[in-house]
């Protein structure tokens, strides 16, 4: 089995207290990368669970289910996924905006926020996340993950929007950035270790959530160097969880994609019930 770790750190909770020692001993493997290209490697069933964008998960759902209780969502502002601007968001309409090569939940979200809610019709293009080539490039530029938290402790001229902010202003609804899922022949390959790993991961975020993420912002401000209070109000603002108002906010975020044409279908939301595997 592969676990797929998006190596942001809005996810860490998830991954901070697995017994990655047992898991190599029986024979898992972790791979670490963005979030982009943990989709892929999904897809091409490279790995078998893991942190992927919930727009990934709506492209393939009827070759994934969930792991309950787990995402990394937002009930207002993310704090980890900006749009910067040189104009106000409602002045974008036939201007240049770039896109991070990190991302799909968030691409397809800043294209609904425009599409849909703004009514905005801008020219998309994909670049490397680097927040200084794209605003000398395009007119405003999308950064996620811990390259959006750098570029806004530098940024002092740019218009700043926060996607989860706008999000539920706009629905009232949260936000699911990521979920964790699994390819669906794992229930019969390997269930009992699926079962495993997708409580193991429960039990991490509890853990962490107890802890009130203390020694997760610890190694954190090691790694990225930020405030203590600023990575607790960070992880504060942020929702692990995966409930029915979970499962409205990301069913309307598939209706809205497939209105805007992002998605060829609605899928339905599966999640598989986590047993104690041990």
């Amino acid at each position: 089995m592969n676990i797929g770790e998006i190596s942001y750190t809005n996810i860490i909770p998830l991954y901070y207290y697995l017994n990655r020692e047992r898991l190599m001993e029986q024979g898992v493997s972790i791979t670490h990368a963005v979030p982009s290209k943990i989709n892929k490697l999904m897809e091409e069933q490279h790995v078998d669970i893991g942190g992927i964008s919930s727009f990934s998960f709506g492209k393939n759902a009827d070759r994934y289910h969930l792991v309950p209780d787990l995402s990394v969502s937002s009930f207002g502002k993310v704090n980890s996924i900006f749009l910067f601007s040189k104009y106000p968001i409602q002045a974008l309409h036939e201007k240049n905006v770039a896109l991070t090569s990190s991302s799909e939940t968030s691409v397809a979200l800043l294209k609904i926020i425009m599409c849909h809610f703004f009514k905005v019709e801008a020219s998309f293009h994909v670049e490397a996340p680097h927040f200084k080539k794209m605003m000398d490039q395009y007119d405003a530029c999308l950064l996620i993950g811990d390259d959006a938290i750098t570029a806004n402790r530098v940024n002092n001229i740019y218009y700043v929007y926060d996607l989860g902010e706008i999000w539920y202003e706009q629905t009232g609804l949260p936000m699911v950035f990521a979920v964790m899922a699994y390819r669906k022949e794992m229930e019969e390959e390997n269930k009992n270790l699926l079962s495993y790993v997708g409580q193991s991961m429960i039990e991490s975020k509890e853990r962490c959530q107890f802890e009130k993420f203390a020694p997760v912002i610890n190694f954190v401000m090691k790694e990225h160097g930020g405030s203590y209070d600023f990575w607790q109000n960070y992880f504060n603002g942020l929702n692990y969880g995966f409930d029915g108002e979970h499962e409205k906010g990301l069913s309307y975020y598939f209706q809205l994609a497939k209105e805007c044409g992002l998605l060829q279908t609605i899928p339905s939301i599966l999640k598989f019930p986590i047993s104690n595997g041990r």
